[in-house]
């Protein structure tokens, strides 16, 4: 992977404010790949006290955006299937981690699963990208 894309994305994560805003950290990035995690907190329950949909949803898109993004164009969504398979337990750690399936000069397919102590499944999705063929805008900052 191009040193200066994965400086990049580091950075920008690293000052995203909805990433701050649900404490997403990027601990690995690899062409086509992406491991995010989420420290899962009580704020982020939903009526039952369970996860909220919305919390996972914003740890499996930060996964799929740093991935899809990667190769040092910008890609943006285009669809997003999720399946959540169970709810976390309360102060646990949630990792997302996005792998590429299939890349053409349009569209990437990813496979993202986030897990709970790095095992148990919590919730798994595929999504697609449509890739611009424009740089990364921030590769210079």
């Amino acid at each position: 992977m191009n040193d200066k894309v994965r400086a990049a994305i580091f950075r920008q994560v690293q000052k995203e404010p909805f990433a701050q805003k649900f404490g997403l950290r990027l601990i690995d990035l690899a062409e086509g790949y992406s491991k995010v995690e989420m420290d899962f907190t009580p704020d982020m329950e939903n009526i039952f006290g369970m996860a909220h949909g919305g919390a996972l949803f914003a740890l499996i898109d930060e996964a799929f955006e740093t991935a899809s993004n990667s190769h040092g164009t910008v890609a943006v969504a285009l669809n997003m299937n999720i399946s959540y398979t169970s709810s976390p337990g309360s102060g646990s750690v949630l990792t997302a981690e996005a792998k590429e399936l299939n890349r053409t000069n349009k569209t990437a397919l990813y496979d993202i699963k986030v897990t709970e102590g790095g095992s148990r499944l919590i919730a798994s999705c595929q999504a697609l990208v449509y890739r611009m063929d424009k740089p990364l805008p921030f590769l210079d900052d």
